[in-house]
Parts: C-alpha cells; sequence; structure tokens
C-alpha cells in the first residue's frame, strides 16, 4: 500500500514539475490538476483500505448492514469530490459553504433517514455508521469563530458518539457471528485511526482553500430551489453534518420540537397508549354529565394524568458555576457537555431514550430516574452513580475510582483500561454486566454479570454471605 501511494506521488509530482516548467502554473492553480494532489491521491488510498474493508464484512452480511455501508461509501466519496473542489475555489461565504456541503450533507440525511422508524434488528449497525458521518464535517471547519471543535479533534469527537453503538454490535455478536464483529471493527478503524490520521497529515488546520479558484457558483439560488417543487427535505445543507437530529428537523426552529414529537411517537405503543388516554382525559363534558359514575374509561384518565403532569420542562445548563443539569431529555442522541472542569457535577435526571457525551474530567456523574439512557464520559475525581434506573448504558474511557448502582433494573458498564479498579457498589438492582476491554487492543469485550442472589449462613456466631454462583444454576 505505501510502495504504490508512493509511485502515485511521484507520478503527480512528475507532471506538476512538467507543468510549471511548461507555464502551465495557471492551470494548476485554477485546480485543473486537483486530482493529481497528494492529498487527494491519499484520500482515495483511505478508501481504498478502509472504506474497502467494511464493504467487505457488509458484502458477507447483506441486507440493512449492506444498504448503510454503501450509503458510508457513498458519502467517503463525495468527501473525496469536495476536497478536489476546494482546490479550485476561493473560501466561500456561509451560503456558499452551505452550497458547497450539499452533496455530502444530502448523503448524510440519507444514512440519518434509516435510523428512522421501527427499531430494526441492526438498529446499532445503522446508528454506528450514521452517526459516524458526522465526522466527515471538519471539511466545514473555518476557523475557531465557526463554533466547531479543530477538524482532528472533530473527527474524535464524532467517532466517540458512533462508538457507543459500535461496541454494542461488538458484545452482541463476539460468539455469535464474525462477519458482524469485523464490520464493527473495521468501521473504527476508518475513522481511528483512518480519517483522524489523514486529517492530522494534510488538513489539521482546516481544507486550506484556492486563492485563485472560482467563487462557489449559485450559492443565493441554489436554496431556493427545492423549495416549491422538489420534494427532497428543506434542512440547511449543512446541517446533518453536526448532528443526527438536525439533519431531520426542518429549517425553522419550531419543526424540531414537532420532529422529536413524532420520533417519540412512532419510537414505541406505550407512547402512543398515553397519547391516547390523555385525549380521553380531555373529554370532560361526558364526565361532568355522570358524576356519580366512576367507569375504566374514567379510572384509566386518573391513573395517566399525573404521570404526564410530572414531567417537567427539560433542561441542560450550568447552574451557578458547579453543577450540570440535564433534565427531561426525551429522544436526544446528540448532548454534549464540552466545557468542564473537575469541580463540577453532573446531574442528569428524568431522561428517556437520549444519549450524553461528558467531554474532559468532572467532579461526580449522577443518572436519576432515567430509562434507556446511555452516557459516555472521560473521567471522574469522585464517583459514578446510578440511581432508580431502567435499561442505562454508561462508557467510561478514563478513569472513575468508585461506581454505585443501587434500585436499577438493567445496567450495562464499559470500563476502560485506566477504570479496571474501579470499586464498583450494588444495591437492589439486577441485571447488572460489566464489560471489560480484551488483553490485546483489537480483542473482544469480556462480559461479567454481577451477583443478584446471595446466601446467608448463620456460622460462629455470626452470617457469612456468599453470592449464589451462575453456573450453579441458584
Amino acid at each position: 500500500m505505501e510502495e504504490k501511494l508512493i509511485q502515485r506521488l511521484e507520478s503527480a509530482v512528475t507532471r506538476l514539475e512538467a507543468l510549471s516548467l511548461s507555464g502551465g502554473s495557471a492551470a494548476v492553480a485554477s485546480g485543473d490538476d486537483a486530482p493529481l494532489d497528494p492529498s487527494v491521491l491519499a484520500f482515495e488510498d483511505l478508501i481504498g483500505k478502509y472504506v474497502g474493508r467494511v464493504s467487505a464484512a457488509a458484502e458477507k452480511i447483506g441486507g440493512q448492514v449492506l444498504d448503510i455501508t454503501k450509503i458510508v461509501a457513498e458519502a467517503f466519496a463525495a468527501q473525496k469530490d469536495l476536497i478536489i473542489k476546494v482546490k479550485q475555489h476561493k473560501k466561500p461565504d456561509n451560503a456558499g459553504l452551505a452550497e458547497f456541503l450539499k452533496p455530502l450533507n444530502e448523503v448524510i440525511t440519507k444514512a440519518n433517514k434509516l435510523t428512522e422508524g421501527r427499531r430494526s434488528d441492526f438498529f446499532n449497525h445503522l446508528k454506528s455508521a450514521a452517526d459516524s458521518l458526522s465526522a466527515l464535517a471538519w471539511i466545514a471547519y473555518t476557523g475557531k469563530e465557526c463554533g466547531m471543535s479543530m477538524p482532528i479533534a472533530h473527527v474524535e469527537e464524532s467517532w466517540q458518539m458512533a462508538e457507543f453503538y459500535n461496541n454494542k454490535i461488538l458484545v452482541e455478536y463476539k460468539t455469535k457471528d464474525p462477519n458482524h464483529v469485523e464490520w464493527a471493527k473495521a468501521m473504527k478503524e476508518l475513522y481511528m485511526p483512518g480519517l483522524r490520521e489523514y486529517v492530522k497529515s494534510f488538513y489539521p488546520l482546516g481544507p486550506v482553500w484556492s486563492p485563485a479558484g472560482t467563487a462557489v457558483t449559485a450559492a443565493p439560488s441554489k436554496p431556493k430551489a427545492p423549495a416549491p417543487g422538489a420534494p427532497a427535505p428543506p434542512p440547511p445543507p449543512s446541517a446533518s453534518l453536526f448532528s443526527s437530529e438536525t439533519s431531520k428537523a426542518s429549517s425553522s426552529r419550531p419543526k424540531e420540537g414537532m420532529a422529536a414529537v413524532f420520533q417519540e411517537i412512532n419510537s414505541g405503543k406505550p407512547v402512543t397508549t398515553g397519547l391516547r388516554k390523555v385525549t380521553d382525559d380531555m373529554k370532560t363534558k361526558n364526565r361532568a354529565d355522570r358524576t356519580g359514575v366512576v367507569g375504566t374509561q374514567e379510572k384509566e384518565s386518573r391513573t395517566s394524568a399525573p404521570a404526564v403532569s410530572k414531567v417537567g420542562p427539560p433542561k441542560f445548563e450550568l447552574q451557578m458555576g458547579r453543577k450540570w443539569a440535564v433534565e427531561n431529555q426525551i429522544g436526544k442522541k446528540d448532548l454534549v457537555i464540552s466545557e468542564c472542569d473537575p469541580k463540577q457535577s453532573v446531574y442528569i435526571f428524568g431522561c428517556k431514550d437520549s444519549v450524553l457525551q461528558i467531554q474532559g474530567k468532572v467532579n461526580n456523574i449522577t443518572i436519576d430516574k432515567c430509562t434507556k439512557m446511555g452516557v459516555v464520559f472521560q473521567d471522574v475525581v469522585a464517583a459514578f452513580e446510578i440511581v432508580n434506573c431502567n435499561r442505562v448504558e454508561v462508557q467510561c474511557q478514563g478513569s472513575a475510582p468508585t461506581v454505585s448502582i443501587d434500585n436499577t433494573a438493567g445496567c450495562q458498564f464499559y470500563l476502560s483500561k485506566d477504570a479496571l479498579s474501579a470499586s464498583i457498589t450494588t444495591a437492589k438492582s439486577s441485571e447488572v454486566n460489566i464489560m471489560v476491554p480484551g488483553a490485546e487492543p483489537d480483542g473482544d469485550w469480556g462480559e461479567h454479570a454481577l451477583p443478584e442472589q446471595f446466601i446467608h449462613v448463620y456460622k460462629d456466631g455470626r452470617f457469612e454471605t456468599t453470592p449464589v454462583s451462575h453456573s450453579a444454576g441458584g
């Protein structure tokens, strides 16, 4: 692979030198030979090596996994075209940048659509691939004022969000199907080290536009064309490059909230049932006419109404500079706390079907009364606590001296190598599984179920307690 790249680079240099001697520098400046640029050739090799490996694994699996992998390949091909165009155009304004990124945005939107609707058996594959494509937004970096992380950091952060689902694939299929394990490992290597090392080598400070190039054409008129006739979704072209949620939303803020509502309605039967009960409860005229009758319909409305009223407004804020409050977040997959310090704490309450990423070290983290909540964090100084939760998943990428799990049903906790010495305390909890990394960097994760049942024997004046062995079937 390296010899092939060297040969191609030498060929490109020879041609560029010939153009320079023959007065062809203007052609180079205009980007006519941009496809022969070393950065473009290196990106082609990245596609051949890393995307090729993911595609080969997907061919063995087929179905939706193959479909989403083809979209990943399409996205990387679109990025290659953008890298070439960068060398042919001047640095655009915001409207021009949106038009420039439109082809890549359309592919990412297509990937996000596969994750919508009824959850399939390969949901983790779809989410891992779709979320990972936000890493390609590094090419939209225009400077510190743009609000994005630097290109290398952006690639790393984007993969961390996707890795949450990628790890689920490794755990689920490690003893079932090696093809899925190979796909997940190849997907990770596509970004770490693949795309990260490419960006580090060629564009650590962002894309290098051509001062002598042409302007991005039709920037003002293109966004208006799809509105009257085309059925394509109307979000701004660069929206889905930064989060999976914004790609589903429309161009106006109010529709973002409605998109979240529709997603929640389609997520499962309990939500739909709840909405029907609220509707029945609103029929107050019928209840007023039957003041002496207590029917089953009225009982249902009485039991369901308090549950709806208890849900408070969503919060995502830093309080008094010391405590991050993340409350009542529903269906939010892209929550990120990027600015934090070891003196701050994070309190997560009443969230459902959401994912929170905490970048950096904090004092402690608490998850309280959450359902189907995922948390990815770096380091905690004191403790990580899980209380009164159902079906939560946590991934520690750094260190955590103490982990406490209390009154929780269903918890999957991924420990990093630096956190293997953590002290884990459980109380009144069930289905607690601790995942530990393998001995080798690419090794399989090991799954350890913590005991739920204990045997107490009175001996020598005191009780001796031992956990029930899982192998004994107790």
